[in-house]
């Protein structure tokens, strides 16, 4: 099918570079003209494993190709919608900006028949609202919303072969037939076996906002828990495992620790609420105030720990620390609680000294001033404090005795909970975990 993706941001690039793998014929198109360059030369713009080899494919055979020049989505049947919607600036609401003017310039291009399809994380109602902007336009072309599920780090594999898909169509013949074209779109997951829900606009705007404020909710419910029993003396691993054997329950996303970042839950739970609060029933998202609270707790108890192995005294220090990006497998470093406890370090005269496999450079352009090394050796080495706080395998595999030999001061702060304690203090470490 012939594809336009409206945004080449992490959502756009890697949906528009899966489409045109998948077959379909796919033109990308953003204002950014640098990340047009670089896309068009085949090179991804961020880091997201399996997206350069079928990026750099696709290409080269022709069937993918990116513009900053809107008129050339009028060749396609089929316009997805991918830009952001990041947190506005003077408040918790989404900035719906980018949307907006993303379908304005869209619609000048469209035709009677053509599949507008919106993609993007919104407050729930915007569809029925951009729908009345397609009527109003005078072209006969239906707009449906269809969420993406996009984990960073498996954003490829999400897209090509996702868990659901789900469709919010209008209550009409139109809406049937939109249905019947996202299959054609999605034909190899939908052959897959792949639960398709087709539902109203306002659901499937829900579907994700409520996903990503559940998976909050449930990390944040650890790190409480966390909190409880650092002053109890409970293992908070070993209570996550207990209660995860409760299938009701279940053990993913019950790993305590710095809490959950990046550039879509943080935005995502505070736009929800705010959105509440819009129609009148912020009581009902109440909670989820307190889970962004919890959640920013964590960071800053990291920092005190690191404090309390200084015996208080953190200026001047040098502290290393390992992992910048939110999570790992991504280089993003969006409301990274990683980078926050950087700047909160540094902010105490610390000497901070940082590594990561892949985010130093999108650290980097955020934070010059702090220190960054492109090993662990050199990040360590004489470093009174050493602190993971991104899970990279690289670093949960690291060698405690070789690490020891490199360091200043041997004590180590789990901010993941995904080292070996008993490894650790057998090789002479004071290992400081959370809820530990």
């Amino acid at each position: 099918m012939k594809i336009s993706v409206i945004g080449c941001g992490y959502l756009g690039a890697v949906h528009a570079t899966a489409m045109a793998d998948l077959g379909h014929d796919v033109v990308g198109i953003d204002v950014d003209a640098k990340k047009i360059e670089l896309l068009a030369a085949g090179r991804a713009p961020f880091f997201e494993p399996g997206l350069p080899e079928i990026l750099a494919s696709s290409v080269s055979a022709g069937r993918l190709r990116f513009t900053t020049d809107f008129a050339a989505a009028a060749g396609a049947d089929v316009h997805f919608v991918a830009v952001g919607t990041p947190q506005a600036a003077d408040g918790d609401s989404a900035d719906m900006r980018f949307v907006d003017a993303a379908f304005t310039s869209l619609l000048a291009h469209v035709k009677d028949g053509d599949l507008l399809v919106g993609k993007s994380t919104v407050p729930v109602g915007t569809a029925a609202r951009l729908a009345e902007q397609v009527a109003r336009s005078g072209v006969d072309a239906t707009l449906v919303w269809n969420p993406e599920f996009l984990r960073e780090g498996y954003a490829v594999q999400d897209t090509v072969r996702p868990d659901r898909l789900v469709y919010g169509v209008p209550a009409d013949a139109a809406g049937e037939r939109a249905a019947r074209i996202l299959d054609e779109v999605y034909a190899s997951a939908v052959a897959a076996g792949t639960p398709v829900i087709v539902t109203d606009y306002a659901t499937a705007e829900l579907v994700k906002v409520s996903a990503n404020a559940f998976l909050a909710t449930k990390i944040s419910f650890i790190n409480a828990m966390a909190e409880i029993a650092e002053v109890t003396g409970a293992d908070v691993t070993k209570l996550a495992d207990a209660i995860g054997y409760d299938n009701r329950i279940g053990r993913r996303f019950l790993n305590a620790g710095v809490g959950f970042g990046g550039g879509c839950l943080p935005k995502d739970i505070r736009a929800f609420s705010a959105r509440a609060r819009e129609l009148g029933k912020g009581e009902a998202l109440a909670f989820l105030d307190e889970v962004d609270k919890i959640n920013l707790r964590r960071r800053a108890r990291v920092v005190e720990l690191v404090a309390e192995a200084l015996g208080g005294e953190v200026e001047g220090k040098r502290v290393a620390l390992l992992g910048l990006a939110f999570k790992p497998h991504s280089d993003d470093v969006r409301d990274s609680p990683a980078l926050d406890v950087a700047l909160r370090l540094d902010e105490l005269g610390a000497v901070v000294v940082a590594t990561d496999p892949q985010a130093i450079e999108t650290t980097r352009r955020r934070a010059p001033q702090l220190r960054f090394e492109e090993s662990v050796e050199d990040a360590v080495r004489d470093a009174e404090v050493v602190v993971l706080l991104t899970e990279w395998p690289e670093f949960v595999g690291l060698d405690p005795v070789v690490v020891g030999g490199l360091v200043a001061g041997r004590t180590v702060i789990d901010g993941r909970n995904s080292l070996d304690p008993a490894a650790w203090r057998a090789a002479g470490w004071i290992y400081r975990g959370l809820g530990r």
